[in-house]
């Protein structure tokens, strides 16, 4: 059996699907992964085929300003286009199609799907972005919030009717271009009935949705890389530092200054992580240093804290190494994140997007406590590493039992 996986993020979209690729090839499955050409170098070490798709995701994001709403809408746009146009060569002979990430495109990739009658799943990594009638849905794009006392229901319909608005026009274009009838419901489309949710239940317990909806846990593996000789020596010189890192986003304007300062006002040392956003020390003083691409695994086992931006694989990592953590979010489900870290009492949810110096302080003083370190650690022995594995016996089980439509799940 051959599988698809299709992703158009970051690094931190690529990874679990690379997790899933190793799972679903110890069954038996011969994997291929559509994503963007700069995840050659790390599917290349578990010698995962990629077919590049579209734009370098990091030249997206390293731009000077935030993308406006119209801005959002033509990246769908572009994104649907690109997947129509590329997806249906990555697809030639496979059996089965897993998409994770931006809607936009995965319903592009599913009408791909559906055109070659190849059964797609559609993974999530934060429950909130499924539809359900017991939680309201993250406000829409670009768009002012509904007014208050809007019914749940009402505000899901809103949030698909917003997406109809943002890419059906671009969605239906490339369908009618394949031979298929156009989609009305972005959601119904776009997540099937049946998604995956790919994240801890610890984490992010699955709560009760409008879709039969499984979740399998994390999509992890372990990391047997080591750590520098450099970061060895540093990390050897003196107490556990404080970790601070904002992956492939476009950081909060001075953290790496604002960090340093706070970070030192604690009496600890730092590790900076450059990041996407390539950020920089601001001294040369011996008690911070600054990595870049490093084990995340091997390297919060022996931190003091983790301060980042809330993104499900580092939130997790950080989780199952027992370190404390202090969340400040950005977009997305960042924001849930950081609040299921601060209901866990593993670690604090700051408020707002851009920390100053006094705000990442008092936060620190509470990551960096006995409780919350304790805390931190008794949650660790609850994060399951099975998830992969679990979603790659379901994917290739519904396949092989013919319990999904052609193009469906």
């Amino acid at each position: 059996m051959r599988v698809l996986l299709s992703t158009t993020g970051s690094r931190g979209d690529v990874e679990p699907l690379v997790a899933l690729a190793v799972r679903l090839r110890e069954l038996g499955a011969e994997v291929r992964m559509a994503a963007p050409p700069e995840s050659g170098e790390r599917l290349a070490e578990f010698g995962v085929p990629l077919v590049p798709i579209g734009e370098s995701a990091r030249a997206k994001t390293n731009t000077k300003t935030p993308p406006s709403p119209k801005d959002g809408a033509r990246f769908s746009a572009d994104a649907i286009a690109t997947q129509f146009e590329q997806v249906p060569a990555a697809a030639e002979g496979c059996d089965a199609v897993v998409a994770t990430g931006m809607l936009a495109a995965a319903v592009a990739v599913r009408s791909v799907a559906e055109k070659a009658g190849i059964p797609y799943f559609y993974a999530f990594h934060c429950p909130i972005f499924l539809p359900s009638p017991h939680y309201a849905p993250p406000p829409p794009l670009g768009e002012p919030p509904a007014p208050p006392g809007t019914d749940i229901r009402s505000l899901w319909a809103r949030n698909s009717q917003s997406a109809f608005r943002r890419f059906g026009a671009a969605l239906n274009g490339g369908r009618a271009a394949i031979g298929l009838p156009p989609v009305e419901d972005i959601f119904d489309y776009g997540y099937t009935g049946h998604p995956l949710l790919a994240a801890d239940p610890t984490l992010a317990p699955l709560q009760p949705t409008d879709l039969e909806a499984v979740q399998t846990g994390g999509w992890v593996l372990p990391d047997e890389r080591p750590l520098s000789p450099e970061l060895e020596e540093f990390l050897a010189a003196g107490e556990p530092p404080v970790y601070v890192g904002f992956g492939s986003l476009r950081a909060p304007e001075d953290v790496a200054k604002v960090s340093v300062e706070a970070v030192r006002a604690q009496g600890r040392r730092m590790i900076l992580s450059r990041g996407w956003a390539d950020l920089t020390l601001i001294d040369d003083e011996a008690d911070c240093f600054a990595v870049g691409e490093v084990n995340h695994q091997a390297l919060f086992r022996r931190v003091a804290a983790v301060v980042h931006h809330g993104g499900v694989g580092t939130t997790t990592a950080a989780a199952r190494a027992g370190a404390p953590q202090v969340v400040v979010p950005q977009i997305a489900d960042q924001p849930y994140f950081a609040g299921r870290v601060a209901e866990l009492g593993v670690g604090v949810a700051h408020e707002g997007r851009t920390p100053s110096v006094d705000s990442l302080s008092a936060a620190l003083v509470t990551a960096l406590s006995p409780e919350t370190r304790a805390r931190a650690a008794e949650v660790a022995g609850s994060i399951r590493t099975d998830g992969a594995a679990v979603a790659a016996k379901l994917v290739l089980d519904a396949v092989n039992q013919g319990s999904t439509e052609r193009g469906t799940t």
